[in-house]
């Protein structure tokens, strides 16, 4: 498929002319120019508010469950976005302030011309997601995928673990079937037969072979690992020296909240993934026994390099233009992650 048909099909026709004029600039200069380099500010101004992404409140949950101590703001709207095309959509609204992804959606962002920051980083060593295949089929392996029709979301991180299964499979891309879809829409593509393959997270997977395994569905676990778990916001947020701040006292608190959830298995499984997403109690505990150590690295280093990896594998693909990532992240937030937890999640 055509690179820009392929955008247009998965954002519609006015994501993509935002994001091809952003190729065409090569950059997110529209929004940069104004770039906070000031200090953060020590005290977050009283009256101050963020808009926070909190997908089926597990931060909320986190915050509650581990009592930890109240926000120095107030935060106006907890909301259910975790998508990247839609986090990136809420951030053009300006209906959120500050967000929790993976490495892939700031670089779509950018491509979209939309300049954003990431703030904190969080480093996966284990993989997070794995393959599903639909009811009915013969693929067992990612050797298999070749001429398959493969679910690929362009703007989310089940999107680049499906580039690198590819690559490292030595698969190249014209000899598979890319089918332009959104995460949310995989259980519906699969079970339909729309496509053969869907990269499914950890989390989701056993409520769609719990269903589906006795068709003849399967699971295919992959070993690539998708780094980044992060925290971005808008330019214009971080711009705004009381809104900065307050970004800087939410980190310390996000985490914690992680390092919480790893330390407390067994309440984190009843109260998240039975209480809410309705899982039993062993599927909760082989989620969470696959979960990752959560880990706050003092240096980006790591992060930026991987990141920079990502970028030029989608484009690669022609799926972005190639750029320096170096410019997505805002160094003045770098160690304070690190800062709010033990030693031994810092590395």
């Amino acid at each position: 498929m055509h690179r820009r048909a392929f955008l247009t099909s998965v954002f519609g026709a006015s994501a993509a002319v935002a994001g091809l004029s952003g190729c065409a600039q090569g950059n997110a200069a529209a929004d940069t120019s104004g770039a906070a380099t000031e200090p953060l500010a020590a005290k977050v101004p009283a009256g101050t508010s963020l808009k926070i992404a909190s997908y089926l409140g597990q931060q909320q949950l986190q915050f509650r469950l581990a009592k930890l101590p109240e926000l120095p703001f107030t935060v106006s709207d907890w909301a259910n976005i975790g998508a990247g095309p839609d986090v990136i959509n809420a951030f053009r609204a300006k209906s959120l302030d500050l967000a929790n992804n993976a490495g892939i959606p700031p670089i779509q962002a950018h491509y979209q011309g939309f300049a954003a920051k990431i703030v904190a980083i969080d480093i996966t060593r284990k993989p997070n997601y794995l393959f599903a295949t639909r009811p009915g089929s013969e693929v067992r392996a990612v050797a298999d995928f070749k001429g398959k029709k493969l679910a690929f979301s362009q703007g989310q991180a089940q999107g680049v673990v499906l580039l690198r299964a590819l690559k490292k499979a030595g698969l190249a891309y014209d000899e598979v079937k890319l089918v332009p879809l959104t995460s949310n829409q995989f259980f519906t593509a699969l079970q339909s037969g729309q496509v053969d393959v869907a990269p499914l997270a950890i989390n989701q997977a056993p409520a769609y072979l719990k269903q589906y395994e006795p068709k003849g569905a399967r699971a295919i676990p992959t070993d690539v690992v998708d780094l980044l778990n992060l925290l971005w916001a808008p330019q214009s947020v971080l711009n705004d020296p009381a809104k900065a701040a307050a970004i800087a006292a939410y980190i310390p608190q996000w985490a914690k909240g992680q390092v919480w959830q790893y330390e407390h298995p067994d309440v984190w499984d009843e109260e998240f993934y039975v209480k809410t997403q309705n899982l039993t109690l062993a599927q909760a505990r082989g989620i969470t026994k696959l979960a990752n150590k959560p880990l706050f690295p003092p240096s980006w280093e790591e992060a930026i390099r991987w990141e920079q990896e990502t970028a030029d594998l989608l484009a690669e693909g022609g799926f972005v233009k190639k750029f320096d990532v170096s410019s997505l992240f805002d160094h003045r937030f770098e160690s304070i992650a690190a800062k709010a937890v033990p030693e031994e999640y810092r590395r």
